[in-house]
């Protein structure tokens, strides 16, 4: 299997989340259905049924966490060269030409993205269209309502 890219960040945010999963959540399901086998017919008991869908859902995020960190490249942008280009992991700041509205976005792997907080995906187009670029190119990108055009101000490896 290919290598995921993930930040150093969204690596830690995955651990964090898998830790809680296997320490808090996955003990607090096994008390609930062992509590809801002491009320007796199971197949009657919508306590235990919904307890073991929880755990269904939870066994299956923690195996999803374990593949995407066991096949993750993790990249450390600060350890990254400087050059001034667009590369994954770095905060771009953009101006969109046509809005004259500045944007400012982080190129971070598919799992870590949100939008709402300026993380985008790296397999986003608008990603694809930044990477390379440097401070003052100016990136198209065509999107369905038509061409969109970017001036990157700004580059941050932070």
């Amino acid at each position: 299997m290919n290598k995921v890219p993930l930040t150093a960040r969204g690596a830690e945010k995955l651990r964090e989340e898998l830790e809680q999963l296997k320490r808090v959540e996955r003990p607090r399901i096994i008390e609930a259905i062992a509590e809801a086998r002491a009320h007796g017919d199971l197949k009657e008991n919508a306590e235990y049924h919904a307890a073991r869908e929880q755990q269904g859902f939870v066994e299956g995020r923690i195996k999803d966490i374990e593949g995407k960190l066991s096949h993750a490249q993790i990249i450390d942008v600060t350890t990254m060269p400087h050059n001034g280009k667009v590369i994954f992991g770095a905060t771009v700041k953009v101006l969109e030409l046509e809005t004259d509205e500045e944007h400012c976005y982080q190129i971070v792997g598919e799992d870590e993205a949100d939008l709402k907080q300026g993380l985008i995906s790296v397999g986003s187009p608008l990603a694809r269209c930044l990477i390379g670029k440097a401070e003052g190119d100016v990136a198209s990108l065509q999107a369905p309502g038509g061409l969109r055009e970017f001036e990157i101000l700004e580059v941050q490896y932070v």
